[in-house]
């Protein structure tokens, strides 16, 4: 048999370096944890996945890249489910665009592969990671979705295309701003049409997500009478859970992630 050749990348992204003493390493004790491949629709996404090494029938928990690609920490954020008892699994959401393990900033990224990402392949490739995971002993009754930083705006937009998800966590994804012929939505927009309660996670002191426009996002969301909440961190920066990163908050994102864990189990994930 041939071997299976990585195509994600190993470490950190070049965008994120230098990381910081903080970082946390998860290991794999107790856990089958690697990369695998996803086939959806004309591609084979790379992903990773972390799962107990025992049993079966976990619930199943989609994780949503960073703007960065599929790195250390979201592979680290995988195994951190998967010790909890999940299948977690991160597919590489730009498969058909190009890589960006070797660019070096959020305007090159952006410019060469994320704006060129369109929001329905997302949803389509995230829809073909559920019906995978089913295949690779998950109960995907029970599914849940987390995401960070671009990550976190898709959660909201998937929470409003998926009638099978049962929760989402959105970490610091921007709810409002510009649209394009690909990306034609925010979540401000979709936030009556969420399937899904989802849960809100924000820095007071983000620099690229206007509070103004959270709060707009709440009220959204209230005045549509959706079980989906916020929580706002006031002293916090945006990427606080990123513990590789300077902006890392400890006490925000510690708070944060048993938030997202009892927000799961409530709605039965």
């Amino acid at each position: 048999m041939t071997p299976q050749v990585s195509r994600l990348p190993e470490g950190f992204a070049a965008a994120v370096l230098p990381i910081t003493a903080a970082t946390i390493t998860t290991d794999t004790n107790g856990l089958t944890a690697g990369e695998v491949e996803i086939p959806a629709g004309d591609v084979r996404i790379p992903a990773y996945r972390a799962k107990p090494l025992s049993g079966t029938a976990f619930p199943t928990v989609l994780v949503v890249q960073e703007i960065f690609g599929i790195h250390e920490h979201i592979k680290d954020l995988c195994r951190r489910l998967a010790k909890t008892g999940y299948l977690a699994v991160a597919p590489y959401l730009y498969e058909r665009q190009g890589q960006v393990a070797g660019l070096e900033g959020v305007p090159e990224i952006y410019g060469k592969v994320v704006s060129h990402v369109p929001d329905a392949q997302v949803m389509s490739d995230l829809d073909a990671t559920v019906e995978w995971a089913g295949k690779d002993g998950a109960d995907t009754s029970r599914r849940a979705a987390t995401g960070f930083c671009w990550g976190g705006r898709i959660v909201w937009l998937y929470a409003a295309h998926s009638s099978g998800l049962k929760a989402g966590a959105a970490w610091y994804g921007r709810v409002a701003g510009p649209t394009t012929e690909l990306q034609p939505k925010n979540p401000i927009d979709v936030a009556k049409d969420l399937k899904a309660p989802v849960i809100g996670f924000y820095g007071g002191r983000d620099a690229g997500i206007s509070l103004d426009t959270v709060e707009q996002m709440r009220t959204a969301i209230e005045a549509a009478h959706k079980p989906s909440e916020i929580n706002v961190y006031p002293n916090a920066q945006h990427g606080f859970n990123a513990d590789y990163r300077p902006a890392y908050d400890p006490e925000s994102a510690k708070d944060g992630w048993a938030k997202m864990l009892a927000f799961f189990k409530k709605h039965g994930v």
